[in-house]
């Protein structure tokens, strides 16, 4: 027997649950199909939610142990990777049990199963005891998101090589750690192992940090993980990776060898969608699973829609969230009624916090605009100081003749909501998007929001 629905949608990460939660608001019958055992997808179970979870416990035994008041009982904590990990459980079981009754009290059908298609309406749902359910719907939503790039020639068997989503099941602590690929994700573990006092090396492929960020945030993203013992090797390929029974040893083409107790692989991810059997729907996935879709985020196949990891960049939870609200606002009413922003905000969970929105000061050069500068450093804040965390820095880019704000880049604690605040005012129309807003608006004292404020005064005294 087949079950019919208005829209099925594959996947209940972020994209997935935001096209199954605006659907069924709208009155439309909807089918969600997760591959796992629960609701959540790869965001919750092996990616932001588990690891920023697992970053926010260093942060708090790095805080500790920096701290005057507990610098004696501080090397007491006996803090192993596998007592961290269960650290992470209660922040993905209170979301688990948040969505799932999100599914049961909006009335969506859940399966739980490996989908297939069968044609461009029909899909077929295998789970983990080989039963098979087929389910008709006039519209399909794929938000499968995607995994970890896995290389030929790399052994993933082995114990000690390890990707981002085995690292969180990884059952021992490890002294000394490779990490081969320094995008966000692996500055993000270079940062947690770090704190850990792991000696770590990050291998990057490209010359210098996270380059599509601004210059001087990567300049001090950088520093700030050397000074805790991260050494970072730029313009790097692999060559080899050589296992052995106490390791493995990173071989690469410039002729170094880099030794150590775990490597860890965080070099680019695919989409998920080689068990999907596309071909049956008339559709196909490029080189890296990855599915093109128009500005509507619709396929090839008109009644089928992509939305989230598996269809490429910015590949973020926060923007795949809202791509498959648009599209279940499509499939709805035809018509969104609004455009997603061009400019999403970049969170990155290193040690410290890094967020940014606009446009750097290399793109606004290269493009010719006449820009200012405006700068808080957060040491002379008194919330920082009080707080503890006195590395970090906001940066306001602005135009020097509108005063419109073009860029927001923050380094340091808290970065990833302070980006906020600018952001809301980056998105007013007309001569309101101003940076004479935050010298003109009283902030709480003491907060990190009055960065702000320092940086728009600092900016205008250089234009006078």
């Amino acid at each position: 027997m087949t079950a019919s629905y208005d829209v099925a949608v594959i996947g209940s990460g972020p994209a997935g649950e935001g096209a199954a939660m605006k659907l069924c608001k709208q009155g439309k019958r909807v089918a969600m199909i997760e591959m796992q055992a629960q609701v959540g997808g790869n965001c919750t179970h092996k990616g932001t939610i588990p690891s920023k979870a697992l970053r926010h416990s260093v942060q708090l035994l790095a805080d500790y142990r920096r701290h005057p008041l507990f610098a004696q009982t501080a090397s007491a904590i006996e803090a192993t990777w596998p007592k961290l990990l269960r650290s992470t459980e209660q922040a993905i079981a209170q979301q688990v049990d948040m969505r799932h009754r999100y599914y049961l009290r909006n009335h969506v059908a859940l399966y739980h199963g490996s989908a297939r298609f069968e044609d461009a309406h029909t899909l077929s749902i295998t789970d983990d005891h080989g039963k098979v359910s087929r389910l008709h719907a006039d519209n399909i939503v794929i938000a499968t998101g995607s995994r970890p790039y896995r290389p030929p020639g790399v052994n993933f068997d082995h114990p000690m090589i390890v990707d981002s989503d085995t690292v969180l099941e990884l059952d021992r602590t490890p002294r000394r750690v490779t990490i081969f690929g320094a995008g966000v994700i692996g500055c993000e573990y270079a940062s947690i192992f770090a704190n850990l006092d792991m000696k770590v090396n990050l291998v990057n492929t490209r010359d210098r940090l996270l380059s599509f960020l601004d210059d001087e945030i990567t300049d001090a993203l950088s520093y700030h993980l050397r000074d805790q013992g991260v050494v970072i090797l730029h313009n790097e390929a692999l060559d080899a990776v050589v296992e052995e029974d106490s390791g493995v040893v990173l071989r690469l083409k410039s002729g170094k060898e880099v030794r150590s107790d775990l490597l860890l692989w965080a070099n680019g991810r695919s989409g998920n969608t080689e068990t999907l059997a596309l071909e049956a729907c008339g559709l196909s996935a490029d080189a890296r699973g990855q599915i093109p879709v128009n500005d509507r985020f619709q396929t090839a196949v008109p009644n089928i829609f992509a939305v989230g990891d598996v269809v490429g960049p910015p590949a973020l939870a926060s923007a795949s969230y809202d791509q498959g609200r648009f599209v279940g606002q499509i499939i709805s009413k035809g018509e969104a009624g609004w455009k997603l922003i061009e400019e999403v905000p970049t969170g990155i969970y290193t040690s410290p916090e890094i967020s940014s929105l606009g446009r750097t000061e290399s793109e606004l050069t290269a493009q010719h605009v006449p820009y200012e500068v405006g700068r808080a450093e957060f040491k002379n804040l008194a919330r920082a100081q009080i707080d503890g965390h006195k590395v970090g820095i906001l940066k306001l880019l602005f135009h020097r003749e509108t005063r419109q704000l073009l860029g927001i880049h923050c380094f340091g604690e808290q970065a990833s909501e302070i980006v906020h605040i600018g952001q809301a005012i980056m998105a007013q129309p007309g001569t309101a998007n101003s940076i004479n807003y935050f010298s003109e608006t009283t902030f709480n004292y003491p907060t990190m929001a009055e960065a702000y404020r320092v940086a728009a005064l600092y900016g205008l005294n250089r234009i006078r």
